[in-house]
C-alpha cells in the first residue's frame, strides 16, 4: 500500500482530482478509478474532468470507516 503525504483534511484542497484521491487513499491510479466511478462515491464530471468535493469525500470516508468497525 502507498502512504499518504496528506496528514489531515485541512490539508487537501476544495476539489480533489482522481491523482489526489489516489494519493489519499494509498492505492493506484487504477484502483481510483474505479471506486471513483462506483455509485456510491461523491464525483462530479466537468467537462471530461472528474472531481471530488472535499466535504461529500469526508463524509465518504468516515461513512466506510464506520462500516468496517
Amino acid at each position: 500500500m502507498k502512504e499518504s503525504n496528506y496528514k489531515s483534511y485541512c490539508e487537501l484542497p476544495l476539489f480533489l482530482d482522481a491523482k489526489t484521491v489516489a494519493k489519499v487513499l494509498g492505492i493506484s491510479i487504477s484502483s481510483c478509478y474505479e471506486l471513483i466511478h462506483e455509485e456510491d462515491f461523491p464525483s462530479i464530471n466537468i467537462g471530461n474532468r472528474i472531481v471530488v468535493p472535499k466535504d461529500q469525500f469526508i463524509r465518504w470516508a468516515e461513512e466506510k470507516s464506520r462500516r468496517c468497525r
